[in-house]
């Protein structure tokens, strides 16, 4: 396929930045997007000219480092999946593909594609640790956890911290971020002596950040790979109520 690329440049966080177009040749329809970009990248190299710079590392749809803006939608046109695991042949010959990175206060631009995404780091740290009895390990069904219980929490503990629900949120809102971290925590056993400290922390730096808030749009979990479901942040906010009530 031959394509053309229009993709955003930027030196550093001080830069202004702009679109650049490069046209790119004989792509094949079996290459990873971050595959093509390295073709792209090799050739830009041979040329004397600086590589664009992105985000990247297992490349198996597991660490969501990979966080591009493709044609206006995080992670691209494949819905559930991180941008490593997007294909070629979901383009056709001749087509512009745009490519952006995550758009956010709280995410501020390093170079190019790369944005510093250090402020979920932030938020996962203020919600401190669960208290955990020293000695001898506890019999495995001390705790029995029921099973609807134990589905909700595995599932939001799939979120991978990519922050594309960042990306697709109108007011670059964290709230699905935040809550999956919450939840997983909020629905065991062993996250109930902090339940209420933890949320409170962990919104209280989630608005210190920058990020915005929440009014029920559903975009994040549209283009969520993990497919965390929207109820998730219902849960957030009803601890967040018992908690301001004490």
């Amino acid at each position: 396929m031959k394509l053309t690329l229009k993709i955003w440049r930027q030196k550093n966080a001080a830069d202004k930045g702009r679109m650049t177009s490069y046209e790119l040749d004989d792509v094949s329809p079996d290459m990873s997007f971050l595959e093509m970009l390295d073709v792209l990248n090799e050739r830009l190299i041979l040329e004397g000219e600086d590589p664009v710079a992105f985000d990247h590392d297992c490349r198996e749809g597991i660490c969501g480092m990979c966080s591009l803006v493709i044609d206006g939608t995080p992670h691209g046109p494949e819905k559930a999946t991180t941008t490593c695991q997007l294909h070629m042949r979901k383009f056709k010959d001749g087509d512009v593909i745009t490519i952006e990175p995550w758009r956010a206060r709280a995410f501020p631009v390093i170079k190019d594609l790369v944005v510093d995404r250090s402020s979920f780091d932030r938020i996962i740290q203020a919600g401190g640790y669960i208290s955990a009895p020293t000695g001898s390990a506890p019999e495995a069904a001390a705790l029995p956890v029921p099973k609807d219980d134990a589905n909700d929490a595995f599932d939001a503990a799939t979120c991978i911290g990519c922050g594309a629900c960042v990306a697709a949120c109108p007011n670059a809102s964290a709230m699905l971020f935040t809550a999956a971290k919450i939840t997983h925590l909020g629905l065991l056993p062993q996250g109930q002596p902090e339940r209420y400290d933890r949320v409170t922390a962990m919104v209280d730096q989630m608005d210190a950040e920058g990020f915005g808030g929440c009014t029920n749009t559903g975009e994040c979990t549209a283009v969520c790979p993990k497919g965390i479901p929207f109820e998730t942040i219902s849960r957030l906010n009803a601890d967040l109520l018992k908690a301001a009530r004490g």
